[in-house]
């Protein structure tokens, strides 16, 4: 999953960095700077050291790049996958379960924000949607009281999954 919104990344034009992305307010290279800021965040939070990298103002292809190499690294190696941290309101989790859990969800739904806002291809696997979208339904109360979505919006009972997860996280399709 982490490798399409990487994709994205390397393909968004030089002069889209600074195009609207569907999350208010932001632009897309506001969409890498948040995950580059909030995924190692979380890690460093649970006692886990993740290396600075560059700044998605400056450089938000080095910025996603190097994110995503440490958190491979942290996966390749079994050990600090294996390690438990605590992942705030999800409890203490292990390093891959922190990464499964709660950021590739966000991986998933940036990759559409960031191709909507670069205009480039906004496919995403129907199976990891599905699941994901599985997954998040029973949360929706605590996904939005914890500020992470914003109100559904309203899709037919007979759109797709793709459809359906967008506007669940609130964003417009």
């Amino acid at each position: 999953m982490a490798g399409r919104f990487t994709d994205r990344v390397r393909e968004v034009p030089a002069d889209a960095w600074d195009n609207p992305a569907p999350c208010e307010g932001w632009v897309a290279h506001d969409v890498v700077g948040h995950m580059v800021e909030w995924m190692p965040g979380l890690l460093r939070q649970g006692g886990v050291d993740i290396p600075v990298g560059p700044s998605a103002d400056d450089d938000p292809v080095a910025a996603w790049t190097h994110l995503a190499a440490s958190l491979q690294g942290l996966l390749d190696d079994p050990e600090a996958a294996a390690a438990e941290i605590e992942a705030g309101p999800a409890g203490r989790l292990t390093v891959e379960a922190a990464i499964d859990m709660l950021m590739l969800g966000d991986v998933l739904v940036h990759t559409w924000d960031l191709a909507r806002a670069a205009g480039l291809d906004e496919t995403l696997d129907p199976v990891i949607v599905s699941e994901q979208l599985a997954g998040m339904q029973p949360m929706d109360e605590l996904l939005r009281q914890s500020g992470h979505f914003g109100p559904k919006v309203e899709v037919p009972d007979d759109a797709d999954d793709v459809t359906k997860l967008i506007a669940f996280t609130g964003r417009r399709p």
